[in-house]
């Protein structure tokens, strides 16, 4: 018989297990339905991760709410808000009070009016338009104005807001940094005369 015909015709020999090398688990004499209950062990690095875990949650504990040595999150952000809000200041006290030439010259400032931009986008865009050309707000880009066209006039309107209008007051919200820097940006639409919705207000008085 070749070698090939044998190796077709013997069976195969099925892989042994010594069954008295297998640990049985533990069996908590528990029975329900004809279902048993047995005692796996949990594999020991999820064990390692729950007492990790513990362990860590003591220390926090006593560290943030019984010895108090760090700040709570709410805490730390408050403090983190004070001191930006403090830096603001000192910045805009350093600059001096806001004039209409002050202004003009953070218009000119493409650092200052891309910050002033980027609060415009965020707080502006629903009320005067994506490019300044007027919505629900008037259009900002023309030649007239309801409040005052000079840079402190803005300024103002933006600070102290139009109630009646229903323009918020952005000076508590933003501070006077970046009130300043939206007034100098909004400075920069003046004249664009964008397509947008109809001019209102007065011509701006030289």
């Amino acid at each position: 018989m070749s070698e090939l015909a044998r190796t077709v015709q013997e069976p195969a020999v099925e892989p042994t297990i010594d069954v008295s090398t297998v640990k049985e688990p533990t069996d908590t004499g528990h029975d329900y339905d004809g279902i048993r209950e047995y005692d796996h062990p949990l594999p020991n690095w999820w064990l390692a991760t729950l007492y990790g875990a513990i362990i860590f949650s003591f220390g926090y504990w006593m560290y943030y709410h019984v010895v108090s040595a760090g700040p709570l999150q709410t805490e730390a952000y408050e403090l983190e808000m004070a001191s930006l809000e403090a830096q603001r200041a000192e910045r805009a006290q350093a600059r001096g009070a806001m004039n209409d030439e002050a202004l003009l010259a953070m218009a000119a400032d493409p650092a200052q009016t891309a910050a002033g931009q980027t609060t415009y986008a965020t707080y502006c865009v629903a009320c005067h338009g994506l490019n300044g050309e007027g919505g629900i707000g008037p259009n900002l880009t023309d030649d007239r104005f309801l409040h005052g066209g000079k840079p402190t006039e803005i300024l103002e309107v933006i600070t102290t807001g139009v109630p009646a209008k229903g323009m918020a007051a952005w000076g508590p919200v933003l501070g006077a940094e970046k009130v300043s820097e939206l007034a100098a940006f909004v400075v920069t639409l003046k004249g664009k005369n964008l397509p947008g919705k109809a001019p209102e207000g007065e011509i701006e008085s030289e």
